[in-house]
């Protein structure tokens, strides 16, 4: 076998023509189990034990049955010794010429780094106090046929991390944890909201009007129907259907889709909570969201200050996610970073002082959305601890309740937390008269982009709600320190290769 380097220096990665022979190589020892009558790519293998948490409450005198991959080898003549691994950790296995058959010894000649082996034997410590399996059984369970990452370089290069997240996961020790606080995060996600009288729904991705947000849908053809059908941009709309047919709680969480920009906070698939509460409204929201956040920190990081580290492991940033989260208005926000007559000037004065503030505006942007940029560069990408933007324009956000005392502004919530939206709330919009007047503004010209369906169900009568919407990745990247949402998703969109 393959042994691992001792050299203190990392060793140069192979050149072409040396992993050529490498490829070679490992295709020959291929051969040779066969031709030792040994599947190279064996079947069930029954296990008593995973390395990882067999290490972890380790205990002498086991009769155990585990497998792993081969991860690292160190060669003693008649004893050899060798560590296998899964997502969960890793153990060390001692096999000795004397203690298996002479095929057996034989096999384990061909196997390289990086072949799934099936091991049965018994735990003991070596004299140097190493937990390990004295291996009285092997069992050949797939053979790799191309080198690991050397335990030096790892997978470093971005392009690699995210074409071939499995050699990350074989790789990196920081993938495997993040990834695996992921799946539990979500998970956790959906028990803490079923435990709070939550039903699970689903509801279409694919849809014949696409609704829910202003966003570029990605197109398809169905042919049975013969009509062009949009993946969903959110599922709102249909979750709204649902509290009208009479369900109370409902949340859903699963994937959007928008063809839109590609940047390390954005992927044009994403995982999205989207959760509605019948008779509750925005500042409810905001509480549950809150308490959420801070109980997936508390259960899996055992903290609410959240260190964000370097490559070099140094720490850059610690976001303090101690509750009470400060609530603050647009308005006031604003009125901080742009002046405080920022209100009180035309939209000429605006412009003027955008160029005085550095924010950079177009001619094309409507009064409204020149004070969203202001928000957007000097509120929004600053903000690190949390904060709930609260009474957002009604111009911003077409589906939400407009304010009793003030009509300029909606009763909404948008929660920033590491320069970046988390989560909008709202307190809903059920007047069926207002959201086709908000919605055919949205829509503008293309009045069919109105989900007419939509409207219809609302006139039925949809309970006062509130409702919220959390981005699943920006979550975890806040809560795990990821810098980009590509380090969250297993299996980023990217451009094909020529």
């Amino acid at each position: 076998m393959s042994t691992e380097p001792t050299d203190t220096q990392p060793p140069a990665p192979p050149s072409q023509e040396e992993l050529s022979q490498i490829l070679k190589f490992r295709r020959s020892k291929l051969e040779a189990l066969r031709a030792l009558g040994v599947d190279p790519f064996g079947g069930r293998f029954d296990t008593t034990h995973q390395p990882g948490p067999l290490r972890e409450a380790f205990a002498e005198g086991l009769s155990v049955r585990v497998a792993g991959r081969i991860v690292a080898h160190r060669d003693m003549g008649k004893s050899q010794f060798f560590d296998i691994a899964d997502l969960d950790g890793r153990i060390q296995c001692f096999l000795n010429q004397k203690a298996v058959s002479e095929e057996a010894w034989k096999v384990f000649a061909q196997l390289d780094l990086g072949d799934w082996v099936g091991i049965e034997g018994e735990t003991f410590i070596t004299r140097t106090g190493e937990p390990s399996v004295k291996v009285l059984g092997l069992t050949v369970l797939s053979k790799s046929l191309r080198p690991l990452p050397d335990k030096w370089h790892g997978v470093i290069d971005p392009q690699i991390r995210y074409r071939q997240r499995y050699l990350d996961l074989i790789a990196n020790e920081r993938t495997r944890q993040n990834f695996r606080l992921r799946s539990l995060m979500v998970a956790e996600i959906r028990s803490y909201l079923q435990e709070r009288g939550f039903l699970e729904v689903e509801t279409p991705m694919l849809q014949d009007v696409p609704g829910g947000a202003a966003a570029q849908p990605f197109r398809t053809h169905h042919n049975a129907l013969g009509m062009d059908m949009y993946l969903r941009i959110a599922p709102e709309l249909y979750l709204k259907r649902l509290l009208v047919g009479g369900f109370h709680k409902v949340f859903e969480l699963n994937r959007n889709f928008r063809n839109e920009g590609i940047s390390r906070r954005h992927n044009p698939e994403f995982t999205m909570l989207e959760a509605y509460w019948s008779f509750a409204d925005f500042g409810m929201m905001a509480d549950l969201v809150e308490s959420l956040i801070c109980h997936l920190g508390e259960k899996f990081l055992g903290t609410l200050q959240i260190e964000h580290k370097n490559a070099e492991g140094e720490v850059t940033r610690v976001i303090n996610l101690a509750r009470p989260w400060r609530r603050a208005t647009y308005r006031e926000l604003v009125s901080s970073v742009g002046g405080p007559d920022w209100f009180d000037l035309d939209d000429s004065g605006r412009r003027a002082r955008c160029e005085t503030l550095g924010v950079e505006i177009s001619a094309e942007m409507e009064d409204h959305e020149v004070t969203q940029q202001v928000f957007e560069k000097l509120v929004e990408e600053k903000s690190f601890d949390p904060v709930f933007v609260t009474h957002v324009p009604k111009e911003l956000v077409p589906l939400a309740r407009q304010n009793v005392a003030d009509p300029s502004v909606v009763d909404v919530y948008e929660l920033i937390i590491n320069g970046v939206e988390i989560s909008p709330g709202y307190t809903e919009l059920n007047d069926p008269d207002v959201q086709r007047e908000r919605l055919e503004h949205q829509a503008g010209e293309e009045t069919q982009k109105v989900d007419e369906d939509f409207l219809v169900a609302l006139e039925y009568g949809m309970p006062p709600a509130g409702g919220i919407g959390v981005g699943i990745d920006r979550v975890i990247m806040m809560l795990t320190g990821a810098e980009s949402i590509r380090d969250v998703v297993l299996f980023p969109q990217l451009k094909r290769r020529d």
